[in-house]
């Protein structure tokens, strides 16, 4: 199976569709995002962008919501604060303050912007 991610004029994942490895067969027998996307346009409209299941390429798997960066050739969750900034060598959402490494469990309060010790509950036993 091929995967592709149907994305907006932003980069913004709308839908993940997937497709039989036959679709995007060229006449070699190899695999071609190109026809993938040209199917996918021509029967559902709309912008594609191959995604992988295995995070083989293009960071991650998408998921609606998510966006797709053409400049990293890469899909990034939803920030998941304000505060927090996108590190695009790693790709991955940053806090403001470096969470503490004490063994502790911590959250992120984005009120105070700051890390809160997270208070063991019923569950966490």
């Amino acid at each position: 199976m091929a995967h592709f991610a149907e994305i907006d004029g932003n980069g913004l994942v709308l839908r993940v569709v997937a497709l039989d490895d036959d679709q995007i067969r060229d006449a070699d027998g190899k695999h071609n995002e190109l026809l993938g996307k040209q199917f996918l346009s021509k029967t559902l409209g709309g912008e594609w962008v191959q995604t992988s299941y295995n995070a083989t390429f293009r960071r991650r798997f998408a998921g609606k919501g998510y966006k797709y960066l053409e400049n990293l050739d890469a899909f990034i969750t939803p920030n998941p604060f304000p505060s927090w900034l996108l590190n695009e060598n790693t790709i991955e959402w940053e806090p403001p303050v470096e969470m503490p490494n004490d063994g502790k469990r911590y959250l992120w309060n984005e009120v105070i912007m700051e890390w809160q010790v997270r208070e063991a509950s019923e569950s966490d036993e």
